[in-house]
């Protein structure tokens, strides 16, 4: 029997990537293994030049298809040069040997996905030539008139149960119109391929009722919340003891490392990290217990408990979770491993 795949991947664009997609029809073997790469044209993706544009889409991970349904099946590839080696926009081939060379250390993942619906350029929920009542009543809210687009969120939630992604909740946020999912825990590799495939479908989804949904960090200038990846971090050792979530906490802001980080946390960090809106100014690493103005947060029941995760808080909701893993499993890993050599 033959079937659809859909092949995905990220492309070039800058400074923040998309996702493509097309089609081919499979009559052979369906295991990730057996998969066939595929080629594309590069100099449409803003991957190549036109005078050599074939690049190869190498299969990495794949699932259900849910919205063909049946036997069909999407398939995530990294983007390789043709002499197969990673190319330069290959996020995923860079995170590879970092959580390899940390693996010892069990470093899993939540990421909490914000994400805003527009109809034309405007939040869904915002009047034409105007603006809806002020932020309050939105946030997990429910009634007509502070919940828009739920029916595309439960549609969305249920495509992504269906393909057998690690997603683990939904819940409308602080703006009309603003919604989040959260994937995880899971590994650093796991957690990105998984939020890579449910963007896919969240865009997919919208596309079927007319709307669409962005990543945008300030979708609405103004007295709104932006749109943030909250990444929530652990390690065994972070799991086992409060010691290790202090020296977590202490990494991420030592050794130019709050710039190295914020730099790579998504496009238009500064216009979402103000210090206000739940946030802390860009330029400033904070830290602390149950503090959503800091730019870490431990949670109340780690600090009582001693133990558990953190939760840096400045990733944009257009951050690359590929780039946001590498970089804490890294930097946090790194401080783990020498405080046990201490």
């Amino acid at each position: 029997m033959t079937i659809k795949a859909e092949y995905i991947w990220i492309d070039g664009t800058q400074p923040t990537a998309k996702l493509r997609s097309k089609t081919k029809i499979l009559s052979g073997p369906r295991e990730l293994a057996e998969l066939p790469v595929w080629g594309f044209d590069g100099s449409s993706t803003n991957q190549a030049e036109g005078h050599s544009s074939d690049l190869v889409l190498q299969p990495v991970f794949s699932c259900p298809d849910p919205i063909r349904g049946g036997e069909h099946i999407l398939v995530l590839c990294e983007v390789l040069n043709t002499d197969m080696t990673p190319h330069s926009s290959n996020t995923r081939a860079l995170l590879r040997p970092v959580a390899e060379k940390f693996a010892n250390q069990e470093p899993i993942f939540g990421i909490e996905q914000e994400y805003t619906f527009l109809k034309g350029s405007r939040p869904l929920g915002f009047p034409e030539g105007g603006f809806p009542a002020p932020q309050g009543g939105y946030y997990c809210g429910v009634g007509a008139e502070e919940i828009f687009g739920r029916e595309i969120v439960e549609k969305h939630l249920d495509h992504c149960l269906a393909a057998g992604l690690g997603i683990s909740g939904i819940n409308a946020e602080v703006m009309p119109g603003q919604w989040e999912f959260q994937v995880g825990a899971l590994p650093a590799l796991e957690v990105s391929d998984h939020m890579w495939i449910a963007r896919w479908l969240l865009y997919r989804t919208a596309e079927d009722y007319g709307v669409t949904a962005t990543l945008d960090a300030k979708p609405a200038k103004g007295d709104w919340n932006g749109a943030g990846a909250h990444t929530n971090f652990s390690t065994k050792a972070m799991r086992e003891g409060y010691d290790a979530i202090i020296t977590a906490c202490e990494s991420l802001g030592q050794d130019g490392k709050p710039l190295e980080h914020v730099k790579q946390y998504g496009t238009g960090i500064e216009d979402r990290l103000t210090g206000a809106h739940e946030t802390a100014p860009w330029d400033q690493y904070s830290y602390g217990a149950s503090d959503r103005g800091a730019s870490v947060r431990i949670p109340w029941q780690v600090e009582r408990d001693k133990k558990g995760y953190i939760e840096d808080r400045r990733p944009n909701a257009n951050v690359d979770p590929y780039v946001v893993t590498r970089l804490m499993v890294d930097t946090c890993c790194t401080a783990l491993e020498k405080a046990l050599q201490v």
